[in-house]
């Protein structure tokens, strides 16, 4: 009888147990293998259910036959379960057309971009590797309303809701930081990142200063490294074109244990005899990450990133050589080196569900020494020119503290910050003596060779203790369901002692400003929402500006340098909205803009090549910027982004001398400006063939304005016959189960003849000078992928 009982008994805890199983796993994203937090698994009943942690792990104890996984952006999956099933390995695809994309550069923080009041794109992990992209400017040129100029070897220049080219207006950031002080701006910065090393980037448009700080007035560009992978990686690869490049990738990490990940990446590049003359360069970047959970609640992450580059400088051309395709340099003695050292320590404490901390000390090591080709200073019909060498000097030691709390009332959220950092600087930069070998008209220059070096003629020397500090908050409130309102500010503080050695003073100076930012979201529902905003911005000059010697100084007289300069401000007016269509097919969002710009710092090139800096007293840059993507199947992507736009001068005077012709441009459109600028592309990735793709993509710039007063247009034809830039670019590759990869990108595919750059002085004698846009170019490269199962 005993046994009797016992045996159906040990039979219900048996199956008891079997249903109650405790299932494990991980979630990670299908292309980076990076894990996914907070990504949901479920029962297909939806009546139990868990997220995933930092490290993309879950644990569920139940009786279902399967669970349901899904995470914001992307893909969802069902999966089968049973009792023999062990640790479950969740790979997510993402989901190209969901407008609930995760964004973390609107408020510091993970957040909906449909709850983020700005405009604001992300480039994903699927966009970046599909593009297989040799330089940025392939990936940022995708963003509706951003032009990224290419002038070559990964040097660039930049425009979001500003004219393009090198102004300071525009934020460079790597995981939330900025890849330099406040201050020290170089529109080439961004050749201090690695590609290889980039999961995703995130452009802001418009003043982020409520936030980020100074300088993000035009837009700031977030780029998001990739972290430590849930399964084992590693990769290695083969890029090279037809014009001497040549580059090794490598990259690869995982999680050594539960709580410990690591992962590095990088390349090895090189480029010889290019189509251009003078263009050989070199570099090497690496980036490396690891992650440590200390617990449940903590996260350590230690991140570092090492860059060298060593590149010959070519110059801009005349219209001779730039129309006979004769891409000559004037100057084989140019160059630019750069070294970039950048280290952070993170640590993340999730205190509860409504309470987290995270506090950054980071580091910078930079120098950048160069011979360029923007120094050399030439009158017309002279046999003599000048040049310079100069070199910029840099290290950081900073601090970056925040903490955000959800609030119990209104479903709010407040988020504050503070940061510090000391950065001494040191800048050097001297003339050297050049002859000029004019062609046979005497109006322009074949060649300039270096005579003399004269390190006796210093051009600007300082040393300088720089000083940044910032306070900042945002707090995000519901008034009603469908209501956000975002409140948001920040105060600035940029301060240095300095001493000037050309003139032998010293002293110290201070540029502070609070920028306050308002914005609201309304959520219609159905995918479809508006959002409104009014920010400012700000921007102290530059060191390199405040410290240069003025050009109008008189030979003898005692150096007057620009100490006076005031710091620019801008007033940013938006709204825009975003709607889901045709069953989510089908996404747009639109926004326009108004960015109302005083004493915008502007470089006034002069007819020996110099420049001369002025404040402008008013400026305005209105515009709508607007994207599409449609899915029609799942086979087909189309997008397309562009803006259409108006840069101007409202006031600003050029002169003061009555005998000049020209006193003022008021009311004039402002050099590098064009109207219209767009990049659209069709993405084909047939279900018979899977891991091939092909993709189209066109990149349109209409003309502009070469000088500020108006007089000549850069105009030339392109492909179709439009006006400005028009260029085809084609991309196809086949990947074999993850593990092999070759891919081929011919860019410039109809070989058209464009400039990125094209720009003269406002006096009737001054000339164009051009940066030839590379011909059509074949880049072809095979990788190899390995993906363990641990």
């Amino acid at each position: 009888m005993k046994k009797r009982v016992l045996l159906p008994l040990a039979l219900m805890m048996s199956q008891a147990a079997w249903a109650q199983r405790a299932l494990s796993g991980r979630v990670f994203d299908a292309i980076t293998k990076e894990p996914l937090i907070g990504a949901t698994v479920r029962t297909p009943n939806g009546q139990l259910g868990t997220a995933t942690n930092a490290n993309g792990q879950f644990s569920l104890a139940t009786e279902a036959s399967a669970l349901v996984v899904s995470a914001v952006g992307y893909q969802s999956v069902t999966l089968p379960v049973s009792a023999e099933s062990g640790g479950l390995r969740v790979a997510l695809a993402p989901a190209v057309e969901d407008l609930q994309t995760v964004v973390v550069t609107a408020s510091r923080e993970a957040q909906l971009r449909t709850d983020a009041p700005v405009a604001i794109s992300k480039l994903s992990s699927t966009v970046i590797q599909d593009t297989k992209p040799t330089q940025l400017v392939e990936l940022i040129n995708k963003v509706p309303g951003v032009v990224m100029l290419n002038y070559g070897n990964e040097q660039h220049a930049m425009g979001i809701r500003q004219p393009f080219g090198t102004s300071a207006y525009f934020l460079y950031l790597e995981d939330g930081i900025p890849l330099r002080p406040m201050g020290v701006f170089n529109h080439n910065a961004l050749l201090e990142a690695n590609p290889l090393a980039i999961s995703s980037i995130e452009v802001v448009k418009g003043p982020a200063s409520s936030l980020y700080g100074p300088e993000a007035v035009g837009g700031a560009i977030n780029v998001l490294t990739k972290r430590p992978t849930s399964v084992p990686t590693a990769s290695v690869g083969v890029q090279a074109d037809q014009y001497g490049y040549r580059r090794l990738q490598f990259g690869g990490g995982g999680m050594a244990t539960p709580k410990l990940g690591a992962y590095v990446s990088g390349y090895v590049a090189k480029q010889r005899n290019g189509w251009a003359a003078s263009s050989d360069y070199d570099k090497v970047s690496v980036n490396g990450r690891v992650e440590y959970a200390l617990s449940e609640n903590t996260r350590l992450t230690a991140a570092a990133s090492y860059n060298d580059y060593d590149s010959q400088t070519s110059s801009a051309v005349d219209s001779v050589a730039y129309y006979r395709r004769e891409y000559t340099s004037t100057s084989d003695f140019t160059y630019r080196k750069t070294y970039a050292l950048r280290a952070r320590l993170t640590a993340e404490q999730q205190w509860d569900a409504r309470n987290q901390t995270t506090l950054t000390a980071f580091f910078r090591d930079n120098s950048i020494g160069q011979n360029p080709t923007y120094g050399i200073r030439w009158k017309s019909g002279a046999a003599t020119a000048t040049g310079e060498i100069n070199e910029n000097r840099f290290k950081s030691y900073g601090l970056l503290g925040q903490h955000s709390v959800q609030l119990g009332w209104l479903k709010s959220r407040l988020l504050a910050g503070a940061s510090v950092e000391y950065s001494p600087t040191r800048y050097n930069a001297h003339q050297i003596e050049l002859a000029a070998q004019l062609r046979a008209d005497k109006k322009s220059v074949e060649k300039y060779t270096v005579t003399t070096d004269r390190p006796d003629l210093p051009i600007s020397s300082y040393d300088t203790d720089l000083l940044n500090s910032a306070v900042y908050a945002q707090l995000d409130v519901h008034p009603t369901k469908h209501l956000q309102l975002t409140l948001g500010g920040r105060f600035d503080r940029m301060s240095f002692e300095y001493v000037n050695y050309l003139d032998q003073s010293s002293g110290n100076k201070t540029f502070q400003q609070a920028t306050p930012k308002i914005g609201l979201t309304y959520d219609l529902s159905h995918g479809r929402g508006l959002y409104a905003n009014y920010s400012q911005g700000f921007s102290p000059p530059g060191l390199t500006a405040i410290f240069r010697k003025r050009p109008t100084t008189s030979a003898g007289a005692p150096a007057e340098f620009y100490y006076n300069l005031k710091p620019a401000r801008f007033y940013n007016y938006e709204v825009g909205g975003w709607a889901s269509l045709l069953a989510n097919k089908v996404y747009v969002d639109v926004a326009m803009y108004q960015l109302d710009g005083r004493n915008e710092l502007l470089n006034i090139r002069q007819p020996d090549n110099s420049t001369d800096y002025q404040s402008a007293g008013k400026t305005l840059h209105r515009g709508i910027e607007y994207g599409l993507t449609y899915k029609p199947t799942a086979e087909l992507l189309f997008r397309f982004g562009g803006t259409n736009a108006v840069h101007r001068f409202e006031e600003f005077q050029l002169s003061a001398n009555q005998t000049d012709a020209v006193q003022n441009v008021n009311g004039r459109q402002m050099p590098q400006a064009p109207r219209w600028i767009a990049n659209t592309e069709l993405t084909y990735k047939p279900t018979w063939a899977r891991g091939f793709r092909v993709a189209a993509e066109y990149q349109r710039i209409s003309s502009w304005y070469q000088d500020q007063v108006n007089r000549v247009k850069y105009h030339d034809r392109g492909l179709f016959g439009a006006r400005g830039v028009s260029v085809l670019n084609l991309r196809t590759g086949y990947s074999w189960h993850e593990t092999l990869e070759v891919f081929v990108n011919l860019l410039n595919a109809t070989d058209e003849l464009y400039a990125n750059a094209a720009t003269r002085g406002n006096a009737r004698p001054d000339r164009t000078t051009y940066t030839p846009a590379a011909p059509r170019t074949l880049t072809l490269g095979v990788q190899y992928n390995f993906i363990g199962r641990k």
